[in-house]
């Protein structure tokens, strides 16, 4: 009788291991697709254009069955490089920032690259440490749109005003650049001054501008909160000023239409936040990626 119970224990058991091995098959039957978490830190969330491209990095990660964990800089670098320790230490499989400078998040790529997490950067770029992909507009044409725009509609020689985005950061740099590749050839450049990529900053420089410099007859602005800021000032001063924004927010393109907002470089935030999806999730299956990735521009203008 033991013997009898002994082999039925045996059998039992043996069936159980087998059961065990084909349950685990089953689960593995897509073992081989790789998954992964992306952590993503944006600069600030209190602007319409970052809000777009954090929609399209939700959207896009919901589409391919990423998981994201999403933090908010609220423009400050310090937190920035808080909240990417965090998300370090949480064990994320890439890490895509929207640097608020492009000097500050250095350190912080650059322990992402001694923990061996592939970085890439959107919108702004850093200046040092390793990054997989950087995903951006071509800031510089954008300068260069803007600039010309003005000339042409303005005629040459005519005085414009620059309100600058937060000093240290890419897209002001490239901007500016872009602006004035071509605004020191074809325009005379009375003022500029940064207001951090901010409405209400952007509303009290250029109140300031304005009044300092009542010949100015354009406003190039780094982004259109900015440019927003500046409707305001001019409408304040009663003065009539072409105006200029970038990015192509939706309240910038409304205030094309209106005709209170001469033109904005338009970008696309949402497809940034699509293609910087899609290229984790390349990285996450071991596919080679582009190191520089553009993004289309457009200029608006009332139709």
């Amino acid at each position: 009788m033991k013997k009898l119970l002994t082999v039925i224990a045996i059998v039992v058991l043996a069936i159980g291991v087998l059961a065990g091995c084909g349950s685990n098959s089953s689960n593995n039957a897509g073992g081989d697709k790789k998954q992964g978490t992306i952590g993503f830190s944006v600069s600030t969330l209190n602007n319409p254009f970052f809000v777009s491209l954090k929609d399209g990095v939700e959207k896009q990660a919901n589409a391919l069955g990423l998981k994201v964990k999403i933090v908010d800089a609220q423009n400050d670098p310090a937190k920035q490089a808080n909240d990417i320790a965090d998300l370090l230490e949480s064990g994320v499989t890439v890490l895509i920032v929207n640097p608020v400078d492009s000097a500050a998040i250095s350190t912080s790529v650059e322990a992402a690259n001694a923990k061996n997490i592939p970085v890439i950067t959107v919108d702004r770029s850093s200046d040092k440490g390793k990054v997989a992909a950087h995903i951006a507009s071509d800031n510089v044409k954008g300068g260069e749109m803007a600039a010309q725009l003005i000339a042409d509609k303005l005629g040459n020689g005519s005085k414009v005003a620059e309100i600058e985005g937060i000093p240290g950061a890419s897209a002001t740099r490239e901007r500016g650049q872009g602006f004035h590749n071509v605004a020191d050839k074809s325009l005379v450049v009375g003022a500029k001054q940064s207001a951090d990529f901010d409405r209400t900053k952007g509303l009290n420089v250029a109140s300031n501008m304005l009044q300092a410099n009542p010949d100015v007859k354009a406003i190039f602005a780094h982004n259109d909160e900015m440019a927003l800021g500046a409707i305001q000032a001019a409408k304040s001063a009663g003065k009539d000023v072409f105006i200029v924004g970038f990015d192509g927010t939706e309240d910038a393109q409304k205030a094309v239409q209106d005709g209170t907002l001469a033109a904005t470089i338009a970008q696309q935030p949402e497809l940034m936040g699509t293609i910087a999806v899609d290229t984790a999730s390349k990285i996450i299956k071991g596919e080679q990626v582009d190191s520089k990735i553009p993004v289309d521009l457009k200029v608006v203008t009332k139709k």
